[in-house]
């Protein structure tokens, strides 16, 4: 009888353990596994990655044939800072062997999506990418933050400023670095220097006839980078 309940009781610990441990588990906060099983299946090296946010996500959706027939990947993650995006940066495009990668980063650091982070921290984050890239001969562009008036998720933290301040360093340091800086900022901004409703449908997230501007843009730098 005791040797029955010292197997129950093994047993109804071990539940619990498992149970606490699933429950307990590492979070992914950078969601390293989005695309590893996408990564896996890549055997040719393509010919740019696009390393982003939500911007750079959901445009797959819009156009996937726009990455498909130019040999381009789309690593976007929806709602990543620039910290997020730095630490999987190795898994996400350096492993992959691009001839370039295109960095479109910054506007949910501003926009505070896991917390403060100074102008100066987000721009070294993006400078690092571009230091990684380099170091593995990938070439970086760099693109602006696209115009943003206002936060609809966080209010009031009057962004269109800061993007432009952000925006400035980032040129400058791509023409003191010998790196391609791509301005989508000035394509698409209207005179609040935000987005233009012909542009967005939410002042922050581009749509079709946006990312019709910005594939032109792209593609031209690629091509000026290769």
């Amino acid at each position: 009888m005791k040797k029955r309940l010292l197997i129950l009781s093994s047993a109804l610990l071990i539940t619990v353990s498992i149970a606490w441990a699933q429950q307990n588990k590492p979070v992914d906060w950078a969601q390293f596994g989005r695309y590893e099983k996408a990564n896996e299946n890549v055997t040719t090296p393509p010919k740019a990655v696009f390393m982003g946010n939500s911007i750079t996500d959901m445009w797959w959706g819009v156009d996937s044939a726009f990455f498909k027939d130019n040999n381009y990947l789309d690593r976007g993650i929806g709602g990543q800072t620039t910290a997020e995006m730095l630490v999987r940066f190795r898994v996400d495009v350096i492993n992959l062997r691009p001839q370039v990668v295109v960095i479109l980063a910054g506007t949910n650091d501003i926009a505070q999506n896991i917390g403060y982070i100074s102008l100066e921290n987000i721009f070294g984050n993006i400078v690092s990418m571009a230091e990684l890239a380099k170091v593995h001969n990938i070439k970086p562009i760099l693109c602006s933050i696209l115009p943003v008036y206002d936060y609809r998720w966080r209010p009031g933290l009057e962004p269109a400023g800061k993007i432009i301040q952000l925006n400035a360093w980032i040129k400058e340091y791509a023409e003191k670095n010998n790196c391609i800086y791509l301005d989508y900022h000035s394509a698409l901004k209207d005179e609040r220097n935000g987005l233009p409703q012909q542009y967005s449908f939410d002042g922050v997230h581009v749509n079709a006839a946006g990312y019709a501007i910005m594939e032109k843009m792209v593609h031209e730098a690629i091509s000026k980078a290769l």
